[in-house]
């Protein structure tokens, strides 16, 4: 299959995945605990299933690393390029009965993501880039193209995690930058709306693994952002352990 193969696949299944949690959302779910204490619904699961076997059955050549097959066992990093799938990105929100929580499936080629697809479910938007070629939203509205915007003169927009105010260090950046307005997310939707050009940057100081970032920050560089670690570097992928460094992402400078 060529990137466009790939990239219709990654949409459908990001997609359906959807509508597969709204499903369990609207029919009511028990949340469980995993080994380390973070939740874990039957959402999770139905979308993780629906999202592998896509991917297998279209391009049985590619290894898939998917979020809760690695929680119940370690998964060997493949070799060459393979998909990184978090099913059901903001568990934590969606079982709080927040928003905001995504689907993520993102392809990734030599250590870095070429494309992805983020679904963002309560919102009944799909996200989707391939790195170099461009990026685009679907929604009720249709198909379209997106990118990032040069920082309007009323100030930056940040994105922030709900648990930002945990670390001092992102405060004292935000006020180093003269951010004029901070909006606190889950998931992948805070690189989403950076992507689409609603917002400017977000900066990470927590923890996150290769499956929450694959999938947006192909979207995000598609679109004509940037993504790295806080001393510049370029995010790796297919790491020991599967857990990233604290990173920017932003927009237009």
């Amino acid at each position: 299959m060529d990137q466009d193969a790939l990239m219709a696949l990654a949409e459908r299944l990001a997609g359906a995945a959807a509508a597969a949690i709204l499903a369990v959302r609207a029919a009511g779910f028990v949340v469980e605990r995993k080994r380390d204490h973070s939740p874990v619904t039957v959402a999770d699961r139905v979308a993780e299933a629906l999202i592998v076997e896509g991917l297998r059955q279209a391009a049985p050549a590619i290894p898939v690393v998917a979020e809760e097959a690695h929680e119940a066992g370690a998964l060997a990093v493949p070799a060459g390029m393979f998909w990184l799938v978090d099913p059901l990105d903001g568990t934590r929100d969606f079982a709080a009965g927040h928003d905001s929580f995504a689907v993520n499936i993102g392809l990734v080629a030599e250590g870095r993501p070429v494309l992805g697809a983020v679904a963002l479910p309560a919102h009944g938007e799909v996200f989707a880039g391939i790195v170099g070629r461009g990026a685009w939203k679907s929604d009720a509205a249709g198909r379209r193209p997106i990118a990032v915007r040069p920082v309007p003169a009323s100030g930056a927009v940040a994105m922030v995690s709900r648990q930002h105010d945990r670390d001092p260090r992102i405060g004292d950046f935000l006020a180093a930058r003269g951010v004029a307005r901070v909006v606190s997310l889950g998931s992948a939707e805070k690189l989403c709306r950076v992507a689409e050009g609603a917002a400017d940057l977000y900066p990470s100081r927590g923890p996150t693994m290769e499956w929450d970032t694959a999938a947006p920050e192909a979207v995000l560089r598609a679109a004509g952002g940037a993504m790295a670690d806080w001393e510049g570097a370029p995010l790796r992928y297919g790491k020991a352990g599967w857990r990233n460094p604290g990173f920017l992402a932003t927009g237009r400078a």
